[in-house]
């Protein structure tokens, strides 16, 4: 009776061990996803400002993209819906960087407007024992509704 504790023991352990770490590595998942619409969703207010906030090293450059971008595709009021979502740094384990090619639209679909497809740059650097870090380094403008990033 005392070994069939011993094992079953070691094989919760190891379940709750196992789970922790794949509960850290799909919260990098969510935490990619939510920063790339934070910075969606301050391009369709026309906020350049929380636009560079989100984007690392976004320099004087950088600005002035933001900047242009915010005043081309702002409809201030409408709410953000993201149509489809391509992320290359999806899955990874490790240090991973590329784009993620992101469809949305501002208002419901279905409402007449066109979506919106653009690139965000993604790094992500950790791993699922110590925790990842994930960074937006830049913003395209809008790519044809079929291009890829």
């Amino acid at each position: 009776m005392t070994r069939r504790r011993v094992v079953l023991s070691v094989a919760v352990a190891a379940f709750l061990v196992a789970s922790a770490l794949v509960a850290r590595w799909l919260s990098a998942e969510g935490d990619e996803r939510a920063r790339v619409e934070r910075l969606l969703a301050a391009q369709g207010r026309g906020d350049a400002a929380a636009m560079a906030r989100e984007l690392e090293g976004c320099d004087a450059r950088c600005r002035r993209g933001l900047d242009r971008l915010a005043a081309r595709l702002a409809r201030p009021g409408e709410e953000l819906e993201v149509v489809r979502y391509d992320s290359s740094t999806a899955r990874s384990l490790g240090d991973a960087a590329g784009p993620t090619r992101v469809v949305w639209q501002l208002g419901r679909a279905g409402t007449g407007s066109l979506p919106t497809v653009q690139c965000v740059r993604v790094r992500r650097t950790g791993n699922p024992i110590a925790g990842h870090r994930v960074r937006l380094t830049g913003l395209s403008g809008p790519i044809a509704r079929e291009g890829s990033c």
